[in-house]
């Protein structure tokens, strides 16, 4: 249309604007489709991320609009201010509607009413939106899914808390991974002791298991083919599966159908349907495990001169898998940890690549 029916039918671009507001109904359809999520409550961090992502990319598409309602929000007639508060509040409305429904359905508990954490959680949304198209060069996030992952971890370990999964929601003070020429002389070590602590010591460093997770397993729990090696892991209240690498830390030890578990299976000529068991027959115990542990590593120490601790070989296969490429979020479905227990590997594995950038930057001439 030209400017005259433009101006015509809605006076003046504030006009323009108070229609737009009023006729759109894009944010309550995104808090219509995030309620529907609601029931089953399914995965409430995906659903969550995903309302905040497609929020922002709503607002992404209309830039401009952003800008103008930063900018030029002094000048709005009262109309307008009550058309935006009517679209914020109806938006809200319906996030809120859904944080209550998984909050009672999920068995979450909160300090603040559901109506509050979605306004701080539309608030931030906004708040980021804001940042995003009015400044640059700022070090608030290092990028948008950086964002959108600690906005959500805030609400689900922060405002809210699932009571079901506090008990077994440990975070490591620190990362403690082991270097490579040390882990290697582990696994000799190991091997010297006999087949079946090779193969402990292998599923230690090559699976990323924890003590308990071994004395679980059975012989049938493992899977492997030409083209890969798998462990099904069954303590109570997680079963999952995990690869068992054939290299570790830069060194290949035998193949997915070769190697030093499926050596020492093979070796096996009794029944018993334990994976790994003492002289008595029986599966072996957690303690039994650390005895064996603490053969290899006797004589060994750390570069910060402490022996090495079990619980390391874990951090080093963590830290490893997000070096070589694997995603926090595919790491959280393989160890059943959430990212804020895996926040501190990433970190590390962060660290450790800066490190090696820099040692071979330096290694070329300017």
């Amino acid at each position: 249309m030209n400017e005259v029916t433009l101006f015509r039918n809605f006076g003046n671009k504030h006009g323009l604007l108070l229609a737009v507001l009023e006729e759109s109904a894009a944010f309550t359809n995104l808090g219509e489709s995030l309620v529907q999520r609601a029931t089953p409550p399914g995965d409430v961090y995906q659903a969550l991320k995903d309302y905040a992502s497609d929020s922002l990319h709503a607002l992404e598409r209309v830039p401009e609009l952003v800008r103008s309602v930063v900018g030029e929000a002094d000048q709005f007639p009262a109309e307008n201010r009550r058309a935006l508060g009517r679209g914020l509040t109806e938006a809200n409305r319906y996030v809120a509607q859904y944080l209550a429904t998984v909050i009672q359905q999920g068995d979450f508990n909160t300090y603040l009413p559901a109506e509050k954490l979605a306004s701080l959680l539309n608030g931030m949304i906004l708040g980021y939106a804001v940042i995003e198209f009015t400044s640059e060069f700022h070090q608030l996030w290092e990028s948008r899914d950086d964002f959108l992952e600690n906005l959500v971890e805030l609400f689900l370990h922060g405002a809210m808390t699932a009571t079901t999964h506090i008990e077994r929601k440990v975070i490591p003070k620190e990362v403690a991974d082991l270097p490579p020429a040390l882990v290697h002389e582990i696994l000799r070590q190991a091997r010297k002791s006999g087949v079946q602590d090779y193969a402990i010591a292998y599923v230690l460093f090559a699976a990323g298991l924890s003590a308990t997770e071994i004395v679980n397993l059975q012989r049938n729990h493992q899977i492997y083919d030409s083209h890969g090696h798998f462990l099904q892991i069954t303590i109570p209240g997680v079963v999952r599966q995990v690869p068992v690498n054939q290299w570790i830390l830069g060194k290949r030890y035998g193949s997915y159908m070769d190697n030093p578990l499926t050596k020492w299976l093979k070796s096996r000529k009794d029944n018993y349907a334990a994976m790994f068991i003492n002289t008595v027959g029986e599966p072996i115990t957690e303690s039994e495990v650390l005895e064996y542990w603490q053969a290899w590593t006797q004589a060994l120490l750390t570069p910060q001169g402490q022996i090495p601790e079990i619980d390391q070989a874990q951090h080093t296969w963590r830290v490893e898998m997000l070096m070589r490429g694997m995603s926090l979020e595919n790491l959280s479905i393989i160890t059943a940890c959430d990212r804020t227990q895996l926040q501190p590997y990433a970190h590390r594995a962060k660290e450790k690549a800066a490190l090696e950038q820099a040692t071979r930057l330096d290694q070329k001439p300017c």
